[in-house]
């Protein structure tokens, strides 16, 4: 009750501005009309009520369809409401004094209210809201209801007879104040057509929103505030607030002969601006005055409902809203104790099923029955569960003697002729020990029956061995576990669904020599843009060989460049291509080529216009330099490497250029060391690359720039002894490797970011995923080293899938494939998908074995090579073949 009662109480509050905005206007009206509009007749004020915007008089006709002698009593109703009318918006200074006081109390925020609500009998009341629900003519009439032409006066045919209050307080007729019917359906309807609860919603945000601040601070401005958007709510020159009273009732009287007269029009100080109300404003204006509640259908006097514990919960709705227990909803911890109980007691036997069934109310009952029917039965010694019996046993875990084997064969006393030992067996038998004999201390013997067989001499002595094994000899349980072992062998996708990857062998590379000696081919590159591979074999001689149609184009013997200028090096003293690599860079067609104590830079010539132009800027320092290159004599990298030109050196065969816009073509600079070279790389730009001299100690790992003809000497001291050295795809680090560690070093900062343990005995390759965050190591003890360098400095995995040493391992630039050469002569694919998602580990997947290398002298498949583009992969053995594998 007092939540219906505050509802509607905060509903006329927020009402209750109409209230104080139509009675100011209604006092200024008054006082502008009292000498220019005194001699105003009623009937003149009833054409002005009828010409408010909405349209019809608020008491219009009962019924459509009712009679000629009921329209002439709508007529007077209407002709009495008008008049009263004019008494209320007359010269009454009792009525406005009265509503001025009203709408002072509700801005005033006083805490006493005032009861609402007319004053019908309790009968008079119930009687009318039963009409209202047996009327279903009224019910259709409200549904066709138009807000635009609605009426102001309803039909009385729903109010019920009795007395109301009017807007003094006293009670009136209902018959003589029509205008006072504040509990007609029709009207509830027709001002329900929106569902705005209050006028001060601005969902536009065009009204002002400067709050509570005096507006005569904006006098001297044009405008009055700023709306939600930020913009001026410009004063309207046109509204009353600029205009004297004479002014304002002439606008008056110009604005009832239009359409939407000013009767009904106010002044919104806070927006500076005339408000038409609305009849739905106007009619919750004339309920407040009449002392009623603001909505018609509101029940001041509801039926009570009795809400107590002591009604049904059904009907009070007691609890309805309480959630059931989580205990309801789990299983009961003591139940389940219960039958925890029961059922060791029903393995150990000391219950049965008819215990549990209720069959048998005392267990000592069934003992003793058994006892008196069973006592005469046989029963058995041995019945073969006294092992189970003695594991249910409480004490110590009982522990069985190990079981006698049964006899086989060779037992029998009329064994097969194959079990019979000869006599060499028996003499080779008598000089064993019993122990080692296949049958002990009993030989084989054949008899014709069973009554011929004697007692066995070594039946006693055999019998005090097993008892002195059973107690003397410690033994101890062994569980077994029935698990299935493809259940531990996690799921792999089928190799099928990770294609594409090489799987078939499709073009040869020859390598020209004599039909007997084969030359070992040690290394493989491929050009960026996958049209040119280039080799290099065991004589010292690289090759250069086109993809598609295995020609060979250029052929290079670099030991003519090396040894101090000696072009006439015997067999013996040639020295093998130990790395060769194409510049990663599209735009420099040269490749890096390690024999000896030297790397030599080589232009091949096969660039095109642009590219050749870039590439002979890049090694026009190199084929110019002099005197060991622009190295600082104080440095370190002065006593490790000298800088010289080929220029002169060139053959006639190396000026013939593969492409016609190739200025240069063969060696053009080389680079001296002080130890072998083994392992060269280029970093991805292309202008940077390192070499790797195992045996110089400090000077073992080397960094040059080509551009430049420079080189200098990172570390002062060499930890362990460098193998092989890489450059990160897109940091500054470098990665050396020594014979089990992997450092990686920042070259900006110039210090050691981190130590991966590798558990290899000698690492022989090295390759880094092109995200950067991977690595991949092969060892020459068969292991296949995954890094995951985010993860931590051990391996992800290790994989031994090969069973010779690792030779050659790589990552493909573009799918997701690794593979790896090993000296058995077989190349491993792996797909390898690395996520970009850092919660998910890269998939490794064994998809194809490749064969085509035969080994010779223990070594088999030395090098392999990914193509930059295709799913395809290069190999080259010590058979002196070169393969290529492609996707068919």
């Amino acid at each position: 009750l007092h939540a219906n009662y505050y509802n509607n109480l905060h509903s006329d509050l927020r009402n209750a501005a109409f209230i104080n905005i139509y009675n100011n206007t209604m006092a200024r009206k008054k006082q502008a009309a009292k000498k220019p509009v005194k001699e105003a007749s009623s009937s003149d004020e009833e054409e002005i009520d009828s010409q408010t915007p909405g349209a019809e008089p608020i008491d219009s006709d009962e019924d459509a369809s009712s009679s000629d002698d009921g329209s002439e009593e709508e007529e007077e109703d209407d002709e009495e409401y008008d008049s009263e009318a004019v008494d209320e918006d007359g010269d009454d200074d009792d009525d406005d004094a009265s509503s001025v006081e009203v709408s002072d109390e509700y801005d005033n925020d006083s805490d006493e209210f005032e009861e609402q609500g007319s004053s019908d009998d309790e009968e008079d009341r119930l009687q009318r809201q039963h009409d209202l629900e047996e009327s279903d003519e009224d019910v259709e009439i409200l549904e066709d209801i138009d807000v635009v032409d609605a009426p102001r006066n309803w039909p009385k045919a729903a109010a019920a007879a009795g007395s109301k209050r009017g807007g003094d307080g006293k009670k009136v007729d209902a018959a003589a104040a029509p205008d006072q019917d504040v509990n007609n359906p029709a009207a509830a309807a027709w001002m329900h057509t929106d569902n705005l609860s209050s006028d001060d919603e601005d969902d536009s945000g065009e009204m002002n929103r400067i709050g509570r601040i005096p507006l005569h601070w904006y006098d001297e401005y044009d405008h009055i505030g700023y709306d939600g958007h930020g913009k001026k709510v410009v004063k309207d020159k046109n509204s009353s607030a600029g205009k004297d009273l004479l002014d304002q009732v002439i606008d008056a009287a110009d604005n009832n002969e239009a359409e939407g007269g000013g009767k009904f029009t106010v002044y919104d100080a806070l927006n500076a601006r005339d408000v038409t109300l609305t009849p739905r404003q106007i009619e919750l204006i004339r309920r407040l005055q009449g002392g009623a509640f603001a909505h018609p259908e509101h029940d001041a006097n509801p039926d009570y409902i009795d809400y107590f514990s002591g009604v049904d919960p059904f009907k009070s709705g007691l609890n309805s809203d309480r959630y059931e227990k989580k205990s309801r909803f789990q299983p009961s911890k003591w139940e389940k104790l219960q039958v925890r109980r029961l059922l060791h007691r029903l393995k150990c036997g000391s219950i049965n099923m008819d215990y549990l069934e209720g069959k048998v109310r005392d267990m000592n009952d069934l003992v003793k029955r058994s006892d008196g029917e069973d006592s005469d039965k046989p029963f058995q010694l041995w019945k073969g569960d006294e092992e189970d019996e003695l594991a249910l046993r409480k004490g110590p875990q009982h522990m069985p003697a190990p079981k006698v084997p049964p006899p086989g064969h060779a037992f029998s006393y009329n064994p097969p002729g194959e079990y019979l030992p000869t006599e060499e067996e028996l003499k080779e038998w008598e000089d064993m020990d019993p122990s080692d004999r296949p049958y002990g201390h009993f030989i084989p013997k054949k008899f014709d029956n069973l009554r011929s067989v004697g007692a066995y001499e070594h039946a006693v002595k055999e019998r005090f061995e097993r008892c002195l094994d059973l107690y003397l000899c410690p033994r101890a349980m062994k569980r077994r576990l029935n698990i299935d072992p493809e259940s531990l062998v996690p799921q792999l996708p089928k190799a099928s669904d990770l294609r594409p990857f090489p799987t078939t062998k499709c073009i040869e590379y020859c390598v020209p020599g004599k039909q007997d000696e084969t030359v070992m081919v040690r290394c493989l590159s491929v050009s960026p843009d996958g049209q040119f591979l280039v080799s290099g074999d065991e004589a010292g001689v690289v090759r250069l060989w086109e993809v598609q149609t295995s020609r060979l184009l250029k052929s290079w013997d670099l030991n003519k460049y090396i040894d101090n200028g000696e072009e006439d090096a015997s067999e013996d003293t040639k020295k093998p291509i130990a790395a060769i690599e194409w510049n990663p860079n599209r735009s420099h067609h040269c490749l890096l080529a390690a024999i000896g104590k030297c790397a030599i830079v080589i232009s091949t010539g096969t660039g095109r216009l642009d590219d050749a132009e870039v590439t002979d800027a890049l090694l026009s320092a190199a084929s110019s330099c002099k005197d060991g290159g622009n190295i600082s004599p104080d440095s370190r990298a002065a006593k490790a490497v000298k800088w010289s030109s080929l220029r002169k050196k060139k053959q006639e065969s190396d000026k013939a250029t593969i492409s016609a816009f190739g200025d240069k073509s063969g060696p053009v600079a080389l680079l001296r060391t002080n130890r072998d070279v083994s392992s060269a790389r280029w970093h991805r730009k292309g202008d940077y690359f390192v070499t790797v001299s195992p045996k110089a100690m400090a000077a073992a790992v080397l960094i040059h720039q080509l551009s430049k003809v420079a080189s200098q000497q990172p570390f002062g001291k060499m930890k362990g002894e460098a193998q092989l050295a890489c450059f990160h795809p897109q940091k500054p680090f470098l990665f050396v490797a020594s014979k089990e560690h992997v450092r990686i070093y920042h070259l900006v900062k110039q210090v050691m970011v981190k130590r991966l343990l590798s558990g290899c005995r000698h690492i022989s390759s090295l390759d880094v995923h092109t995200s950067g965050d991977h690595l991949v190591v092969g060892s020459l003890d068969r292991r296949l080293v995954w890094f995951d360098m985010d993860l931590a400095n051990t391996p992800y995995k290790t994989l031994k899938y090969h069973e010779r040493a690792l030779r050659s391992v790589g990552f493909h630039p573009r799918y997701p494939l690794m593979a790896s050469a090993s000296d058995d002569g077989s190349i491993h694919v792996f797909h390898s998908m690395v996520y970009s998602d850092l919660m998910r580990n890269p998939l490794i997947v064994p998809v194809k074995v490749l064969r085509g290398h035969s080994p010779v002298n223990s070594l088999g498949a030395l090098s392999m090579v990914f193509h930059p583009t295709q799913p395809w992969l290069f190999s080259c053995g010590a058979d002196g073949r070169i393969h290529l594998f492609q996707d068919l």
